[in-house]
């Protein structure tokens, strides 16, 4: 749950800036559209192993 409290003196804008950073740092977005659809076990074993490969490839 992502909670932004104002600070004396602080404005609207960057109160809602601060809460679309900690929305993004939390991957709530990405949680959100992972739980919309039902996948197959044998599915998501497949994208986890692709995003597996691709960080491997990113470090080499």
């Amino acid at each position: 749950m992502v909670v932004v409290k104002k600070k004396k003196g602080e404005s609207k804008d960057s109160m809602f800036r601060k809460f679309t950073r900690m929305f993004i740092q939390e991957d709530i977005v990405d949680e959100v559209r992972s739980r919309m659809y039902y996948k197959r076990p044998s599915q998501e074993r497949k994208e986890q192993e692709k995003e597996r490969s691709k960080k491997r490839h990113k470090k080499n």
